[in-house]
Formats: C-alpha cells, sequence, structure tokens
C-alpha cells in the first residue's frame, strides 16, 4: 500500500521496512517488491546487485515475475555478470508458468540463437503463446514473419493481418501503419482506402518518434488525394472513435 500509494499517502521509505520485514521471513511477493523497488531507484539508492539479491531469493520459490527479472537481469548484464545461458534458464522457468513476458523473450532467443541453438520452431511456439496472452511485440512479431514467410514459416498474408491487426487494435504504431498499408495496396485484403486512412491516421498519432509519425503521415495524406471528402470525413470520424481493444500487463517491472 505504502509502495502505491492505495488508501495511504505513498511512501517508497516505508514500503522498503516493511517489505523487508516481509522479506525476511521468507515472502517471495515482498522479495520481489523489493528487488523491484531497488532496480527502480524508489525511495533508496538504485543498486541492481541488491536487486538481483532480492528477486533471486523470490525466484527461487517459483515466483515467476522474479523468475522473469531475474532473467532479465541476467540478459542485460544488470547486477550480475550478463550471461545469455543464465536468461534462458530462468525465462523458461517464467514462461512454463505462463508469464508472457518471459513467452516473448524465449522466443525472441530462440529466434536469435542467444544463449540457446536457434530453433525457430521453438522460437514460433513461445512467440505464439505470448501473442495468444495479448502481448503486442509478440504479435507483430509473428505478423511480420507470416508475411514475409521467413523465420520457418511459409508466407500467410492472412495470418499476417490476424496478427497485425491484434497489435494494431491495442494501439502499435507499427502494426497500425503496416495495416494501413495492406488495406491501401489491398494486398491480401480487400483494397479500402476508408480504413487504410484511419489505421494510417492512428499509426500517425501513436508513433514514438518523428520520423515514424511522418512517415505514416505522409502514407495517408498521399492517400487521401485519391479518396472523396466523403471517405475523408468517415476515415477521420473511425479514427476518433477508435479505442484500444485490451492492454496486458502482467505486472513485470523490467530493470533499466
Amino acid at each position: 500500500m505504502y509502495d502505491t500509494g492505495r488508501g495511504v499517502k505513498q511512501d517508497y521509505a516505508e514500503a522498503i521496512r516493511w517489505y523487508q520485514k516481509a522479506a525476511e521471513q521468507g515472502q517471495a511477493t515482498a522479495q520481489f517488491n523489493l528487488g523491484v523497488l531497488y532496480a527502480n531507484g524508489s525511495g533508496v539508492k538504485q543498486n541492481y546487485a541488491e536487486a538481483i539479491r532480492c528477486f533471486r531469493r523470490a525466484a527461487e520459490q517459483g515466483n515467476a515475475r522474479a523468475q522473469f527479472n531475474l532473467g532479465f537481469g541476467y540478459a542485460n548484464g544488470n547486477g550480475v555478470t550478463q550471461n545469455d545461458g543464465e536468461a534462458i534458464r530462468w525465462y523458461r522457468k517464467a514462461a512454463d508458468q505462463g508469464d508472457v513476458k518471459a513467452q516473448l523473450m524465449l522466443g525472441v532467443m530462440y529466434d536469435l540463437g542467444k544463449g540457446v541453438k536457434q530453433d525457430y520452431a521453438e522460437a514460433l511456439r513461445w512467440l505464439r503463446k505470448a501473442g495468444e496472452q495479448g502481448d503486442v511485440m509478440a504479435e507483430r512479431l509473428l505478423g511480420s514473419y507470416y508475411s514475409k514467410g521467413n523465420h520457418g514459416v511459409l508466407q500467410d498474408y492472412a495470418e499476417a493481418i490476424r496478427w497485425y491487426r491484434k497489435a494494431a487494435e491495442q494501439g502499435d504504431p507499427d502494426a497500425q501503419h503496416t495495416l494501413g498499408a495492406l488495406y491501401a495496396n489491398g494486398q491480401e485484403v480487400a483494397q479500402d482506402d476508408v480504413e487504410a486512412h484511419m489505421w494510417l491516421n492512428l499509426a500517425a498519432a501513436h508513433a514514438s518518434t518523428g520520423g515514424d509519425q511522418e512517415k505514416s503521415a505522409k502514407w495517408r495524406d498521399l492517400l487521401a488525394k485519391r479518396m472523396t471528402a466523403q471517405q475523408i470525413a468517415e476515415a477521420q470520424r473511425r479514427a476518433r472513435d477508435w479505442k484500444p481493444k485490451r492492454h496486458t500487463d502482467n505486472g513485470n517491472m523490467q530493470m533499466k
């Protein structure tokens, strides 16, 4: 409660005091939460080594979020010597418990062959598990794989569009741009300038960089030249009314 400020004034120092008491009694959730505070430097001087110690204690008790963060620490060398093999080991423990971010990272590492022999089939299996839980990055990667027909899958535009749409509907600007381009070109989907304009407009609005925003806006404006005023008005109305369908977040707090 002191950590989040629910019911009381937020006070990280007080949160740490109580988490430490619970952690000393072996409570895995408190150990994990204490690790997050050390990792983020909330109420205490940032200390990755201490964060790793806390995560390890919780991870060894089976806490999936701690297992993910311990894997993340090994993957990035935060508070511990970088070791892809150890990252894989802890990601797998968390992924086997259904942790979506661990499933995503395990899929990426199998795809790249980091810490494990490259295995596209295994990468696809884990990415699909993450995608089916609504992880946006996994959805976008699956869309890309099926669109290009690489990474061990046959080209399948229908499947690519299905995954791009899932990511786009959650607000991912890259997926929104790609989906808009597919509708604009009528690539394995019925050409629909109104739908294309809407997605490109949303991509420009949600872009995290000026370059991406400019790219999507340019595509949208070029498309508008072949559209009627009524079509543009309808596309703009759809964009205004659009709301993300859902957002999946299992509570992992990555060390940065």
